[in-house]
């Protein structure tokens, strides 16, 4: 998919390649619209949770999530890995030209506030 997000993390801006199913089309609509902000916290010593506070379209598989991955959890949840993880996910996309030790420094630990934009 040629769209890309931007997701701010404090004052770091990360760009975001996007897989392509309905999932990320919604996504892209929604943040045409406004940018999205969403509260996110540790999860499992490998992931950064936080609800859309709105429901996308699933097509949950089986996957392995890799470091620098962001997937949809339950239908209203992101979830950035800075480790992995196996579960029934779907795929929302990966962040471009960033390291896991990178993203993980970024995120830092505890809670943090995740600002998404449309890169157009």
């Amino acid at each position: 998919m040629d769209t890309k997000l931007i997701f701010t993390i404090g004052e770091t801006r990360l760009t975001a390649s996007l897989a392509d199913n309905a999932a990320t089309k919604a996504l892209i609509e929604k943040v045409k619209q406004n940018p999205v902000t969403i509260d996110m916290h540790d999860y499992g010593g490998w992931e950064k949770v936080g609800d859309f506070g709105f429901d996308l379209p699933t097509s949950n598989k089986q996957i392995t999530a890799q470091p620098c991955e962001f997937v949809l959890y339950q239908g209203n949840q992101l979830v950035i890995f800075y480790g992995s993880n196996s579960w029934s996910y779907t795929r929302l996309g990966k962040f471009d030209n960033i390291t896991q030790d990178e993203l993980k420094e970024i995120l830092g630990s505890g809670n943090v506030t995740v600002t998404i934009s449309i890169d157009e």
